[in-house]
């Protein structure tokens, strides 16, 4: 299986682009000093040469375009390099603390990086903007706008776009006696968790509890997401220790007082070998995750379902877009220009979205691209269910933007040190929490807003 996401995501494969992280990955820290791209021009948006900077699946899907593309800019030519996963992420620091030399003039960014990059290299990226990419702000799914463009100056397009999800045995809740689509709130989940280890002897589900890895995090995160909080403000102040934040790791703490949680040590291999020994019966994983359990266990056809995650409160949302990847153009590029007419080609065009999500499952934050059939056609494998329309659902709900700011990589640090205290030692989420965010202010000089 052609596995590449970002970092621990190495997956290329099935239902993945990249940035996912999800949560995912740590964010670069940058080892920029600021310095301003130079040479930076529009050029003409019809004719000259691009490169383009991609990895793995994402990379090949945006060859495959290539002659879709030529046929209507045919004195553009286009190079897609696969820069490979996370190599891209150092390279695109290094060219841009060099002033943007070297760097590609489209670059594939995860959600959890632009941030660190327009923070610390303030003209490391062109403003869309004035190239034509306000007209489509409306055009993608809510609060992927005000990611990208948080104070007006639009620093990328959406891409990809992850819902949180929640994939499951369904065979296994059956036995046990279990509506899973009845369950309104993690609250209930953790019931329905004790009859399933009574039942089946089967953990609810997976979570790396010693953190041997960053996206140790991600049910964490999801949980926070849930709530329409996360670990920074939109003003870049700290938000670790908020109530949404305790009620996330309440959850967990909870969970794994039952004994619903298994350790997942190890990293990604542990993850793949408990999906193939079904260690849990739940995989509370983005919309990607489904092409991961499809290739690892096809011979479970038919036993496996999924819907969106349970609310964490009664009446709250089951929605969260959890990651997303992003175009954008180097500030260093002479072809600004061409650069945009490629990005506005792949992004904007249902077509070519369609295609994408057909050559490697990739979600499209444009919401115009749900309207072809593939993404309202059963899967065999999931039950007959018709996934793309589940996720649908979840990015058709408002959504609130997230800043995972440029210190994104300190706060999955001490994130990941609190829940492990929590998992393993039976600590009190509110305290060690407090402390994760007193020690990630101390940190980075952020402000904790309590």
């Amino acid at each position: 299986m052609d596995l590449d996401r970002r970092g621990l995501l190495r997956l290329g494969g099935a239902l993945t682009v990249g940035a996912g992280l999800t949560g995912l990955t740590t964010a670069c820290s940058g080892t920029g000093t600021g310095t301003d791209a130079k040479g930076g021009g529009a050029g003409d948006a019809k004719k000259g040469e691009i490169s383009v900077w991609s990895w793995q699946g994402p990379a090949a899907q945006l060859k495959a375009l290539l002659p879709a593309f030529n046929a209507v800019y045919p004195d553009i030519k286009v190079t897609v390099q696969d820069i490979g996963n996370p190599a891209i992420w150092d390279k695109i620091t290094t060219g841009m603390a060099a002033g943007g030399a070297g760097l590609a003039d489209v670059l594939h960014i995860g959600v959890d990086y632009l941030p660190s990059y327009v923070e610390k290299f303030p003209n490391g990226l062109a403003d869309l903007g004035p190239l034509g990419a306000t007209k489509y702000q409306n055009a993608f799914a809510a609060g992927l706008w005000e990611t990208v463009a948080p104070k007006g100056r639009v620093n990328a397009l959406p891409w990809e776009a992850n819902s949180g999800g929640f994939w499951y045995r369904a065979d296994l809740f059956e036995q046990a006696g279990v509506d899973v689509e009845g369950l309104q709130t993690w609250d209930e989940v953790i019931e329905a968790g004790k009859k399933l280890k009574e039942k089946t002897g089967k953990y609810l589900l997976g979570i790396d509890k010693p953190a041997s890895q960053a996206d140790a995090a991600n049910f964490f995160q999801l949980l926070l997401q849930l709530q329409g909080a996360f670990y920074f403000n939109m003003d870049g102040a700290i938000t670790l220790d908020s109530p949404q934040a305790v009620t996330a790791m309440t959850i967990i703490k909870k969970l794994n007082d039952a004994g619903l949680v298994a350790d997942l040590s190890g990293g990604w291999s542990a993850l793949e070998n408990s999906i193939k020994d079904t260690t849990s019966a739940v995989l509370p994983w983005p919309t990607w995750f489904g092409g991961i359990i499809e290739g690892l266990v096809p011979q479970e056809a038919g036993k496996w379902k999924v819907r969106l995650p349970p609310a964490v409160r009664q009446g709250g949302t089951n929605a969260a877009t959890v990651n997303s990847t992003h175009l954008a153009v180097s500030g260093s590029s002479k072809q600004q220009a061409a650069a945009w007419s490629f990005i506005e080609f792949v992004l904007t065009r249902p077509a070519s979205q369609v295609s994408i999500y057909k050559g490697k499952g990739i979600a499209p934050a444009l919401m115009a691209a749900y309207e072809d059939s593939a993404f309202h056609t059963p899967s065999p494998f999931f039950s007959g269910q018709k996934q793309g329309e589940i996720f649908l659902k979840a990015l058709q709900t408002p959504s609130p933007a997230t800043n995972y700011s440029a210190d994104y990589a300190r706060a999955l640090k001490v994130v990941t040190d609190a829940q492990t205290k929590v998992l393993l030692k039976g600590a009190d989420p509110a305290e060690v929490l407090k402390q994760a965010a007193d020690q990630l202010a101390q940190q980075t000089g952020r402000k904790v807003v309590r």
